[in-house]
């Protein structure tokens, strides 16, 4: 190949990236905002901050104790029930992914929607909403660790009524210290530690399945029978297994990471849907033969031990303590991938508020790093913010299911947020695909009214003041057992009062942010 053959490939390679550098930049002028963030990752990228956030291994381990304890074996059922639900809501984001391929995803999309009211109130409950689930899934270190060792029970024994709560609080706050840190040094370190966490988690996660499935000692006869679990309940097995589903809700949400991070991400309206459902489905598959195949592998499925350490158990029991020490400290890896994950969305959603001045001090909050090329301050508050709230439950015994419950109940109100105002959008006629990338098509419209009416009742569900899941234990409290629905109305209201009566007159995209006529698109090295 003659130089100039080589010459006129090289440019013709540089214009190409150039036309796509603009053609991504499109979506950020229809906001009104200039582009900021290095487009530095790639398809698998995206895919691994889609499936890191929902993250297999943190939530099959951290909630299988809890639902087995409400549900019996038969609560695996619920896994298949929660993805047909979210792959309706998933299915919506993905013609919103290539539409608006922008960061702070839900906060955008619902305030394209359902205009700025709508989208402050769902920036602000998916805002909050990450804060919690930060603390949430840092709490899975408490489930993991001890078992691996008693070594990490720093507080006490793991007998005395807080002591597993106070640890907890411990090693969840090293955690959320350590993502803070990884976070605030830019997206690349994120991505490259984040990527490699998610194909440890990957193989470990298929040698599981493949370790279990050799152990197995039942036939599949085992998920279909209620074993007695909810009797005496006014819904019976039905009540039951509405409380278990908790267990698979808590694992299927966060898909919409892989859009939030779309400013950053090269060709995203592309890559962005793919790596939506790409998530979605592998989870489901890969956690719900994990589960299934754990059920079916544990040597005994009326143990105690099931309700108490859960997956832990029955990893340790069937495969050995050596191979179970193993995996053990892969599920702790997927925890650290996945809470770097949920922290990135939550720094990109706090960005994509501030910049429309939507937050105190917006100026401070989004304001990107010259050399991290990232916004520090929101790592840092959204950091502080989950310690915080993991402080404030170092006395509560229920402390997995209180956090993790609220959390997952203000996602899914920040999901209804956006496919409530698209459902009323296309029931006006309006177009919600954008030309030549995802579309539903004709089936838009009965998937986008089966993901709203899903949203609302697995919402109803979620909150419902159930003693079991919000105050277990005496002494029994009615604001705790209604603790969801007060936490709710205090945040979203609280907030929105704040929103109407404050910050709504300062609204708008700020001076800095604004898209200008002679911005040059943002270089890629």
């Amino acid at each position: 190949m003659s130089q100039d053959d080589a010459d006129r490939k090289k440019a013709d390679r540089a214009a190409r990236a150039t036309a796509q550098r603009e053609d991504d930049n499109d979506s950020l002028s229809s906001f009104g905002y200039r582009p900021e963030l290095k487009r530095t990752l790639g398809n698998f990228h995206t895919f691994a901050a889609g499936i890191s956030y929902i993250s297999i291994l943190t939530g099959t381990f951290q909630l299988f104790y809890f639902g087995i304890s409400f549900a019996g074996p038969g609560y695996w059922w619920s896994w298949p029930m929660v993805f047909v639900g979210q792959l309706m809501v998933a299915l919506c984001f993905c013609e919103l992914a290539a539409r608006y391929p922008v960061a702070g995803s839900v906060y955008n999309w619902s305030k394209k929607l359902g205009g700025p009211h709508v989208g402050w109130l769902g920036g602000w409950m998916m805002l909050t909403a990450t804060m919690v689930s930060l603390s949430a899934v840092a709490l899975a270190y408490q489930v993991t660790l001890p078992q691996i060792s008693s070594v990490f029970q720093f507080v006490g024994t793991g007998a005395g009524r807080t002591d597993t709560a106070k640890n907890a609080v411990l090693l969840g706050s090293v955690l959320i210290i350590f993502t803070t840190l990884v976070n605030a040094f830019g997206v690349k370190l994120m991505a490259t530690i984040n990527s490699a966490g998610v194909m440890i988690e990957l193989i470990a996660a298929v040698v599981l399945i493949g370790l279990l499935a050799a152990h197995i000692t039942r036939g599949p006869s085992a998920i279909v029978r209620t074993n007695g679990f909810g009797a005496g309940q006014s819904l019976g097995y039905f009540g039951a297994f509405l409380t278990a589903s908790l267990a698979s809700a808590y694992v299927m949400y966060g898909f919409d990471t892989a859009s939030s991070l779309g400013e950053e991400s090269v060709n995203p309206s592309r890559n962005g849907p793919r790596a939506i459902l790409r998530a979605l489905c592998a989870s489901f598959l890969i956690g719900g033969l994990i589960l299934l195949f754990a059920l079916l592998a544990v040597p005994d499925l009326r143990s105690r031990q099931l309700s108490k350490d859960g997956l832990q158990f029955v990893v340790l029991s069937t495969l050995g303590s050596t191979i179970g020490e193993i995996v053990l400290w892969c599920v702790v890896i997927a925890v650290t991938v996945c809470e770097l994950a949920v922290q990135a969305a939550g720094i990109r959603l706090a960005f994509a508020m501030a910049r429309d001045n939507n937050l105190p001090a917006s100026s401070l909050l989004a304001r990107v790093s010259p050399r991290f090329k990232t916004p520090v301050l929101p790592a840092i508050i959204i950091g502080v913010v989950a310690v915080v709230v993991l402080v404030i439950n170092i006395d509560q015994p229920q402390i997995f299911s209180v956090i993790t419950s609220i959390a997952i109940i203000m996602i899914y109100v920040a999901y209804l947020l956006v496919t409530t105002p698209m459902l009323i959008k296309r029931l006006r006629g309006d177009r919600q695909s954008a030309e030549g990338h995802f579309s539903l098509g004709r089936f838009g419209l009965p998937v986008n009214i089966l993901a709203v009416l899903w949203g609302f009742a697995m919402s109803v569900n979620l909150a419902w003041p159930r003693n079991q899941v919000y105050n277990a234990t005496p002494p029994h409290h009615w604001y705790l057992r209604w603790s969801a629905l007060l936490f709710l109305a205090i945040v979203g209201g609280g907030g929105f009062a704040y929103y109407w009566f404050v910050q709504r007159r300062h609204t708008g995209v700020l001076d800095a942010h604004r898209a200008l006529a002679e911005d040059p698109p943002i270089s890629t090295p």
